[in-house]
Parts: C-alpha cells; sequence; structure tokens
C-alpha cells in the first residue's frame, strides 16, 4: 500500500480511508464541518491555498464530485485545472503518468485523479515529487474517501455519533466504492452495526466488510436501522448477473415509504447519487423530511475543503 503521510505523520495523499486512525477521521471531520454553510447563506472562503494549482484528472463521468473539487479548490483560493481527458493527449496514446509528468512540469501541486482501473491513484503518488500530493476521487470499485468522509459527517450532524446506530447499506455492495470508504470510515468511528442488503449477484465476497450482518431481504435488512444508504446498481461495472431488472428490482430491493416504516421512526435516509428513481428508490422517500440526500451533496465540498487545506498546506520551514 503506498504510503499516505509524510515523514513528519501529516497526511500527504489521500487514497483511502483504510489505514486513517480515528483522530486523524475526526480531524478531518472537524475541518469539514467548519466549512459547512446552510444552504442560501454565503459560501465559505479563504486563501490558504493561494499559489496551489489543483489539477483534476477525471477518465469517468463525473457530476458532484467534479464539481465540488473544483468548487472546494477555488473557494480555498487554489488554481485550478480541469483536464478533460477524452481531449487530452491520452488519446493519442500517452500514458496516465506521462501526463502526469506533464502537468507536475507545470507546476501543479495537487493532483485529483478519478478512474476506472484499480491501483491508478497509487500509481501516480508513487511517482509524483515529493512537494506533490494526490487525492482519490474514485478508484474503480475499490475506494471513494472524500465520499465515505461527507457520508459520515452526514450522518454525525443528525445522529452525532455512530456509535449506538444501526446502518444499512442497501443495493449494488459488490462493485460499489462508495460502500467500501463507507464501511471503512463507520468502523474505524466504533458504528453500532453495519448490515448489507444486496440480492446474492451484488453481495461482496464472503471475506469482505468485515464483521457487517448480511441479508437478501430489505424488509429485514432495514428493519429498526438509524441510517438506510441506498445504492445504484453499476451496470457499467459488470457484463451479466442474475438480478431483477426496473421493475423488478423495485419490487424486490427498492426503498418505499412503507419498507422506510421498518426503520426507526427518526432513521435517514441517503444516497450518493445519480439516482435511478423507481429503481432503487422512490421518489416520495428520495423527496421526502426523512432524505438527507441534498445534505450530503452540501458536505461534499465542505469535505473537500477539508482534505485540500489539509494534504496541500505545508508547515513553513525553520530558520535556522
Amino acid at each position: 500500500m503506498t504510503d499516505q503521510r509524510r515523514s513528519d505523520g501529516s497526511l500527504r495523499h489521500l487514497l483511502t480511508l483504510a489505514d486513517l486512525n480515528r483522530d486523524e477521521l475526526e480531524m478531518l471531520l472537524e475541518r469539514a464541518q467548519h466549512h459547512v454553510r446552510r444552504r442560501g447563506d454565503a459560501a465559505p472562503r479563504s486563501d490558504v491555498l493561494a499559489g496551489i494549482t489543483v489539477a483534476n484528472l477525471f477518465t469517468e463521468p463525473s457530476t458532484r464530485t467534479r464539481v465540488s473539487f473544483e468548487l472546494a479548490a477555488r473557494r480555498l483560493g487554489a488554481d485550478v485545472v480541469n483536464l478533460e481527458m477524452q481531449l487530452s493527449s491520452r488519446v493519442k496514446g500517452e500514458s496516465m503518468l506521462d501526463t502526469v509528468f506533464t502537468l507536475e512540469s507545470l507546476h501543479v501541486d495537487v493532483f485529483v485523479v478519478r478512474d476506472a482501473e484499480a491501483g491508478v491513484p497509487a500509481l501516480v503518488a508513487d511517482n509524483v515529487g515529493p512537494a506533490v500530493s494526490v487525492l482519490s476521487a474514485g478508484e474503480a470499485h475499490l475506494s471513494h474517501p472524500t465520499q465515505g468522509l461527507l457520508d459520515v459527517l452526514t450522518i454525525l450532524q443528525r445522529k452525532g455519533s455512530c456509535e449506538q446506530l444501526a446502518v444499512a447499506i442497501v443495493g449494488d455492495i459488490r462493485h460499489s466504492r462508495v460502500a467500501r470508504s463507507a464501511w471503512q470510515a463507520l468502523r474505524t468511528l466504533g458504528v453500532g452495526e453495519l448490515r448489507l442488503v444486496a440480492p446474492p449477484a451484488l453481495m461482496p465476497a464472503a471475506e469482505e466488510f468485515a464483521g457487517c450482518r448480511r441479508y437478501d431481504s430489505i424488509d429485514d435488512g432495514i428493519r429498526g436501522v438509524d441510517v438506510v444508504m441506498m445504492l445504484r446498481i453499476q451496470r457499467e461495472r459488470f457484463a451479466d448477473a442474475d438480478i431483477p431488472a426496473g421493475d423488478a428490482y423495485f419490487e424486490r430491493y427498492g426503498l418505499t415509504p412503507a419498507r422506510l416504516a421498518l426503520a426507526q421512526r427518526d432513521a435517514i435516509v441517503m444516497h450518493p447519487q445519480p439516482m435511478n428513481r423507481g429503481v432503487e428508490i422512490d421518489s416520495v422517500v428520495a423527496d421526502g423530511p426523512q432524505s438527507v440526500i441534498r445534505d450530503q451533496v452540501t458536505n461534499g465540498v465542505a469535505v473537500r475543503m477539508a482534505v485540500l487545506e489539509t494534504l496541500a498546506t505545508r508547515p513553513a520551514p525553520r530558520r535556522g
């Protein structure tokens, strides 16, 4: 595993939440909460990253993640480069590393990388100069660390602590980097109970998600829980699987008002988006009073501001 820390122990890269300790997670979450503003209020701004250049390298489609990283960097005073990879020299055969080396020569300080291939963010991190930081914005099906942080932040805002909570993750868990990062963060913060709810074909391998209870019935899986995290079916990550489609999936695994009533009365509903309304979630639930889906989006900018300032803000050199 790529070392995410500098020699002094401070975070240099953020590729995964798997090896972050509780103090590090809580520090990032506290910083993020400092940047949270209610919708309609003025966005937070500072010049803490003035003189820093952030390059967003996305080889997969993205709306919320890419835009929120750009807004986060700009609101901290950084210069931002958004590289449209479909229009870059990579379509001419240039490797990812050659693209990175070119941008590094142009004094890019932070690379934000999203790629469908496992190992790409670590490859970049292992090959950039010692003053450069790399941040994963989504790696294959393996990791999405800032999504995991924003999900936990959203839960803490409503519930105060994870330790007494029962959380159900429902849907395509096998192919979900969101589920993996949420599990890593929740486990580190001492979540009371974590349940996985999915059709057998979309359930992760037995050796993954240690300590979770598994259900193939959504009614059983969400009964009595405090948090319901819905996931979409990621058909772009697999060819064929024995799973119901469309209306049939919604009938068996869709979150409806009647099913939500099985959870705690004050349970919250989450979704990383994009949502397939009428497939994994009913619009009445997605837009209802228990939904915190829009809060997740708002928290995404705050979390990415916290991560960027943590990675890119370096201590001043000591004077001799």
